[in-house]
C-alpha cells in the first residue's frame, strides 16, 4: 500500500517510500490537476479496488486528530467536500485527542474503549462492507454497508499540527 503523490493536498509531506504522510506548514509548489485534493487536506492510496475483499493497517500512534477511509474513484476532489458516503467518502475520524467520528450522514458519534496506535480497514467489495478496527487488538469500530460501484481507493489525512501535539506521520503499516 502506497500513496498517491498526484492527489496529496499541497500541504502534505510524503514520505520518500510513499507510505507515510504529515502536514506541512508551508503550501508546496505543485501543479493542480483533476485528482489533487484542493481544500481537503487529504491524499488518496495509489492502489484502488474494484472487487475482492483486502485488509491494511494505518498507524496512527499518539496523533491527536486524523481520518482514515476510503474514496471513490469520482469523489469531488475540489473545494470544500461533505466526507460522507453519499459524496463517496467512508471514514473515521479523531479530532481533540479523545472525539471519534464515523463520517456518515449525520456523522456518527463513536466511544472507543482504548486509544487505537493502528487502525485496521477491512473492505469486502461484492458484500458491501467497510470495516474500521482497533488493530491492536482487533476490536471492531464501525462498519459502513453500501452497494460500491466503483473503485475506491484508500484515504488518509494527518490533519493539522495542533501547536506541534499532532506533527506526527501517519503511515501505513507493511508487516
Amino acid at each position: 500500500m502506497v500513496l498517491d503523490p498526484l492527489t496529496a493536498h499541497p500541504n502534505l509531506v510524503l514520505s520518500d517510500n510513499m507510505t507515510s504522510v504529515k502536514y506541512g506548514d508551508t503550501k508546496l509548489p505543485l501543479p493542480d490537476n483533476p485528482k489533487r485534493f484542493s481544500q481537503c487536506i487529504l491524499v488518496l492510496g495509489s492502489q484502488g479496488f474494484d472487487s475482492g475483499r483486502h485488509y491494511w493497517e494505518v498507524e496512527v500512534g499518539d496523533k491527536t486528530a486524523w481520518d482514515v477511509g476510503m474514496a471513490s474513484e469520482s469523489s469531488n476532489r475540489k473545494g470544500k467536500i461533505k466526507l460522507n458516503p453519499k459524496n463517496g467518502y467512508w471514514a473515521i475520524w479523531l479530532r481533540n485527542g479523545n472525539a471519534y467520528k464515523a463520517l456518515e450522514s449525520p456523522s456518527k458519534t463513536l466511544i472507543l474503549n482504548a486509544k487505537p496506535k493502528r487502525i485496521g480497514v477491512y473492505v469486502d467489495y461484492e458484500g458491501g462492507q467497510m470495516s474500521f478496527y482497533n488493530a491492536d487488538d482487533m476490536s471492531p469500530i464501525y462498519t459502513f454497508r453500501a452497494t460500491f460501484t466503483e473503485k475506491l481507493y484508500p484515504y488518509l489525512s494527518p490533519f493539522l499540527h495542533d501547536s506541534g501535539l499532532n506533527a506526527q506521520p501517519l503511515r501505513f503499516v507493511h508487516d
